[in-house]
C-alpha cells in the first residue's frame, strides 16, 4: 500500500482517536499532522510491519505525551467545546452533548499517562500489551494507569452528584 492511500484511508480515524485523547481538535489535528510526517520519511519499514495503523496509533501517542515540548503547547490548551467532535444523529443531542462535555473536562484532570492509557482501553479497546507497547511501559504500569484513572474519575463523579 502507497503512503498516500494508507493516509486517506486512516486519516479519519487517526484524528477522531486525537480528538479524543488530546481533548482539542486542532492540536489533534497538530499532533497527527506530525505523526503522519513521521511516517512518510519511514514508511517503507512502516509499511511491512504486521499493522501499521497500530503503529501510527502509538505515534500518535507519543506525540501527545510528549506535545508539552513543542513551542504550541504554551498556547494551546485542551477545549471543553467537545459539541464538535460528536457524531450526527444522535437520539439525543443535548445529553450527549452534556455527556461528552463532562468526560472531556473529567479526562483532562487525568495524568496524561492515565488519560493515554484509559483512551487507548476503552476508546481503541486496545488490550494491556498493546497499550504497554505504545506508551514504553511495562504492562502493569498499564494497569496502575488505568486503575488510578478510573478511581479519579469514579471520585469526580461521586462529587460531581453530590452537588446536583
Amino acid at each position: 500500500m502507497h503512503f498516500e492511500e494508507f493516509a486517506r484511508e486512516q486519516l479519519p480515524s487517526l484524528l477522531r482517536f486525537a480528538a479524543v485523547l488530546t481533548g482539542d481538535r486542532d492540536l489533534a489535528q497538530d499532533v497527527v499532522q506530525d505523526a503522519l510526517v513521521r511516517a512518510h520519511k519511514s514508511w517503507r519499514r512502516i509499511a511491512a510491519a504486521d499493522r501499521p495503523e497500530l503503529y501510527m496509533r502509538q505515534v500518535v501517542v507519543n506525540g501527545y505525551l510528549s506535545w508539552h515540548r513543542h513551542w504550541y503547547q504554551r498556547s494551546v490548551r485542551p477545549t471543553s467545546d467537545v459539541a464538535r467532535f460528536r457524531e450526527p444523529a444522535a437520539p439525543d443531542p443535548a445529553r450527549r452533548i452534556a455527556d461528552a462535555d463532562q468526560l472531556t473536562g473529567m479526562l483532562a484532570q487525568l495524568s496524561r499517562a492515565q488519560r493515554a492509557s484509559i483512551v487507548l482501553r476503552f476508546y481503541e479497546d486496545r488490550d494491556d500489551g498493546e497499550i504497554a507497547a505504545m506508551l514504553g511501559c511495562a504492562t502493569g504500569t498499564v494497569r496502575s494507569h488505568i486503575s488510578r484513572g478510573l478511581n479519579s474519575l469514579r471520585i469526580q463523579l461521586n462529587e460531581g452528584k453530590e452537588t446536583v
